[in-house]
Formats: C-alpha cells, structure tokens, sequence
C-alpha cells in the first residue's frame, strides 16, 4: 500500500499484500484511564480471539491517558507478557489525543480502536477490518443503530445516542448512523492525511472524524454490532453532551465557511466507478445536471412564492424583478456550493456578479413573456400569469445552466498524472514521515517499535497466528 501523504495525492485504494514479517497488517489501540481492574481480561480476551481467529499479523496498543492509578503498571506488565501488546504512556487525557498519537506513528496498514469494556461483540472485528484490508473502505464503524444490531442498553443511553445521530443527520448532513460506537477502523494512508484536520482531542474525536471523511467523499463501511451498555462506565453523558455539541457547531460552522481544505481527501481520478469517463459526455456533466435540477426545482419554488408574496404590494413587473433578483443571488450561491463544488470564500464575489448577468438574461425573458401576456389581454388572472412565469424559467433554465458551466464555473481542474515508479519508494509498510509530528509521537514510535520476544510455536491445528 503507497503511502504517500501529500495534498492532494491520497492513492487509489488496494488489496493490503499478504503481509511482511515483522510488520502487523492491525493495530488496535485501547485508549484507558484508570482501568487497572478491566484491562488485563480485556486484553487477554482480546488477544485470544485475534490470536483464534484473525488470519492477518495483528498488535495490541494500550494508550494509558494519564492514569493516576496502577494502570501503566498493569499494561506494562502485559506488553511484557505478551508478544503482540504494547503500551504507550500519555501525560494528558483525552481518548482523541491517545488515537491521534498511536494512530500517527504506528506501521500497520489498518488502524483500530475499542472501548476497554469490549461492550461489542468482537465477531464483528474482522467485518469491521476486512473492507479495508481489501481496498473497499477508507473507513469502518460499527453501528449499533443499524436494523440487524442487538443492543442491550438502558433507556437513558439509547434516548441520548438517537438524539445526538439526528443532531448529526439535521446539522451537519451525516449520512452515517452511530457516530459514537467505540468500534471503528480506518486506513492508515487515509488517517495521514485526515488526522491533521481534525481539532477535537476528547469524544468528539470519532464524530469529527467520520463528517469530514463523508464531506470528502471517503468510502464509510458499516458493520451492524451486537452490543452490552456496561453499566459501570465512567463517561460522564451531561458533560460529554455538550461538548459534543460545542464540537458540532464548530465543525459546522467551518464546513460552512469552507475553511477544510478537504480537497487534500480525493481519491485519483477513476478510483470510483461514477468518475469514470463516458464517450462523449464531460466530466462530471451527469452529476451537474441532476444538482442544477435540484438547485433549481427549489429555486423556482422560492420565487414563485416571493412573487405571490411581491404581487400584493407592487405591480407584476417590480414584483417580478424583485422576485428573481433574490431566487437568483441565493441560486448562484447554491450551484456554486453544491452543483459545482467551489468551496471557500474566493471568487464569490465575481461568481455573483456574473450570476447577475445571467439574472438580467433571465429577467429579459420572464419580462418579456409578461409584457406579451399583459398585451394579450386586460388584467389577466393570477393563474396564469405563473404559468407563462414557470414556462419563461424553463426556457431561462436551460441557457442559465449553459452559462454557469461554460462561463461563471468554468472546470479548470487539471487532470492527475498516473502514478510513475519512484512515487512508492517507500518500503510498503514503512513509517511514514510526518510532516508535523503530534506532540507524543516520538514516544509512542519507540513504545511501538521496541524488540519484542519471538512467540512459541503453536501445533494447534485451528491456530492462525
């Protein structure tokens, strides 16, 4: 798997090799605070299942953040114990901070995480993993809200968990359906580049993660988990809830303002089936008409009603002007954002000035059709009048969208260049070089990559260690 980092270069999506010695093709990291009690069975079953059933090299990380009690010691004493566990000291809490820094400077090409509980169902591990050792996924989360779910929790956790994914689903459009499962995995080339823009280190991590990796149109697979509310849990749900929508405003207001740059997020050119090209037809032409028609059925349906509500005061003419002088600053800014993909506050002011040169050809026609109309005939009806409108506003449609395409939003994207030889000189699972290290990442590159005594031989015949 290329691990190339720069802007705008995350690679096409692979089948992972079928390993390299030495090198685990998973990492899970369990983030913990003062859970010297739960850690070691944890651990160990977490290891037996892996160790029983997983088909890939594997490595265990517990992220201590800042515990005040015998946990380092604990997890010292089983990274000593166990070859495939490793451990990582943090001297701040904050579950994003624990995965941003083991996540950063590990060497597997598939990251995880779960909670110490182990709440869900560990069948569903190698689901969760599986589309992104494949090459089908960027990420994966498991969903407790899904259909096919089993979910044992009270009603307060349930009541809280549905009102925050609609929070998600109404505020910032997340099409993904539990944002707060801690049961999740990403690509490792994926984490290189989407980790440096995510600000949150506390809970808010996952939710941040997940919307600008959807906003960037990255691959999210979910995985239906079985899953037991623990009952002894020491989050602290008021508390955590407001910072959660603390978090969503912020992410919201910065998607709003295009101040992501997300582009960095694309995949090359023909990664996914729909970018590739058809005879005859531009780029991306198919999805531009279907955004316009959408852009514009809601667009005329503003005007007509600013119409109705212009024409009690004014007369049909100023009514009219008024109308779609208004339908057109906010269709322009609609089809800048949503048809043609311009994000950020650069060229806007240009893009509406053109749009109004687009409205003026618009206004000509639909003025023009009520100048005919009204000398047609003596105070035509109300009725009417918006059926030679809406006929006017097809006709303007169809030239506004030509316009927009050839003239306000031109596509002056340069095409990417095939990847050449020398761009995966990197050894397939190198460590990546980080362009800015996280804080803890020296530290927890050498709590990773210590020596680590050779495992016993097994004669297990099911044993796929």
């Amino acid at each position: 798997m290329r691990t190339d980092s720069s802007p705008g270069t995350l690679p096409a999506r692979e089948h992972l090799p079928a390993g390299d010695a030495g090198t685990p093709v998973l990492d899970v990291v369990i983030p913990v605070y003062n859970e010297e009690k739960d850690l070691p069975p944890c651990v160990r079953r977490l290891h037996e299942h892996l160790a029983r059933t997983f088909p890939y090299t594997f490595r265990i990380t517990i992220a201590d953040n800042a515990s005040t009690d015998t946990t380092p010691l604990v997890a010292a004493r089983l990274a000593a114990e166990i070859p495939e566990v490793g451990t990582v000291r943090l001297e701040l809490k904050g579950r994003g901070r624990a995965l941003r820094t083991v996540w950063s400077a590990s060497d597997a090409p598939v990251l995880a995480y779960m909670d110490v509980d182990l709440s869900t169902d560990l069948n569903a591990l190698l689901p969760l993993v599986a589309p992104l050792i494949s090459g089908h996924s960027d990420l994966a989360i498991g969903s407790r809200l899904a259909r096919a779910s089993r979910v044992v929790r009270g009603p307060k956790r349930e009541f809280v968990s549905r009102a925050y994914n609609l929070i998600l689903r109404g505020s910032l459009q997340a099409r993904f359906s539990d944002a707060q499962c801690g049961f999740k995995a990403i690509r490792r080339d994926v984490a290189q580049v989407l980790l440096p823009l995510v600000e949150d280190t506390g809970w808010f991590f996952d939710t941040e993660l997940l919307v600008l990796a959807e906003r960037a149109g990255l691959r999210i697979h979910e995985v239906p988990v079985d899953w037991v509310d623990d009952p002894d849990s020491t989050v602290h749900i008021v508390r955590t809830a407001a910072e959660d929508l603390k978090g969503v405003w912020r992410v919201g207001k910065a998607l709003a303002t295009g101040s992501l740059p997300l582009d960095r997020l694309t995949r090359p050119f023909g990664d996914d089936p729909r970018d590739r090209e058809l005879t005859g037809v531009p780029h991306g032409l198919a999805r531009q008409l279907v955004g316009f028609c959408v852009v514009g059925g809601l667009s005329t349906l503003f005007y007509l009603v600013l119409y109705s509500a212009f024409r009690q005061a004014v007369g049909p003419q100023t009514a009219n002007a008024l109308a779609l002088l208004v339908s057109a600053v906010a269709n322009t800014a609609a089809n800048r954002r949503l048809t043609f993909g311009v994000r950020g506050r650069g060229g806007a002011v240009r893009h509406q000035a053109q749009g109004l040169v687009v409205f003026g050809i618009g206004l000509a026609l639909t003025s023009g059709s009520l100048a005919a109309l009204n000398a047609a005939g003596d105070s035509p009806a109300h009725s009417t009048e918006l059926a030679v409108l809406i006929a006017a506003n097809l006709a303007a449609t169809v030239l506004r969208f030509l316009l927009f395409r050839a003239w306000v939003f031109p596509d002056r994207t340069e095409p990417v260049p095939p990847p050449t030889a020398t761009s995966s000189a990197q050894p397939p699972y190198a460590w990546p070089h980080q362009a800015t290290a996280h804080p803890h990442a020296a530290e927890a590159t050498d709590a990773l990559a210590r020596p680590r005594p050779a495992r016993p031989h097994s004669t297990d015949p099911g044993d796929t260690r």
